[in-house]
């Protein structure tokens, strides 16, 4: 018998992981509907509500049918924030068959599921992330938006291991955007905060998903 439906998706699509150390990388990605957040630079705000409703065997489904361009190994769980939805089950099926998983969230909600890939991104106004993603976090992404000033930056940057990259994001492509990102690097820079670095959104600059 299937299973209830009880995850709610946004979209299915393959393409490139365009951001951090993934970058450029083939990656199905798997947009779960739902957000605790309504940041104003969002720009995925279609997956704030709604979705539709879907089992995590059709969801494994609907990822292999989406691959088969790029044929990777690696599924991109992002959102909305993913988990707000119990995505559990969908990770243990995706994991069975030899896929691997990313994803990418806002750390401010915590489900202990065992994944490959943190992606943590921290939002205004206090950009706090819960404690349980400061050990797991692969990489850390700042969105440069008017909210993001130095002293939020430093205050990610010591809340994860030194190890750990934090990528400044310019919001869009516009000029006023990039060099607020770089003002934001020369000064982090300047302060000795550690690796901080200016990412870019490669996907936009190849015209891909």
């Amino acid at each position: 018998m299937p299973g209830r439906p009880t995850l709610k998706i946004a979209e299915i699509f393959a393409g490139i992981q365009g951001e951090g150390l993934r970058m450029g990388r083939p990656a199905v990605f798997v947009r779960l509907a739902g957000c605790n957040l309504r940041c104003s630079f969002c720009d995925t705000k279609s997956a704030w509500r709604g979705g539709r409703l879907m089992t995590a065997a059709a969801v494994a489904a609907a990822v292999k049918k989406a691959r088969r361009p790029w044929s990777g190994e690696w599924i991109c769980l992002t959102g909305g924030e993913p988990f707000t939805q119990d995505f559990g089950p969908l990770a243990e099926r995706l994991r069975a068959e030899r896929f691997r998983i990313q994803v990418e969230t806002n750390g401010t909600i915590f489900k202990d599921i065992p994944l490959d890939w943190f992606t943590v991104s921290p939002k205004p106004p206090d950009y706090d992330a819960a404690p349980e993603f400061h050990a797991r976090a692969r990489e850390v992404k700042l969105v440069v938006s008017r909210e993001l000033t130095l002293r939020a930056v430093g205050r990610v940057r010591a809340a994860f291991p030194a190890s750990v990259p934090v990528f400044l994001q310019p919001e869009s492509n516009r000029p006023e955007s990039r060099d607020r990102a770089i003002l934001l690097l020369r000064r982090a820079s300047a302060r000795g905060l550690g690796d901080v670095r200016l990412g870019v959104q490669l996907h936009r600059v190849f015209g891909l998903r």
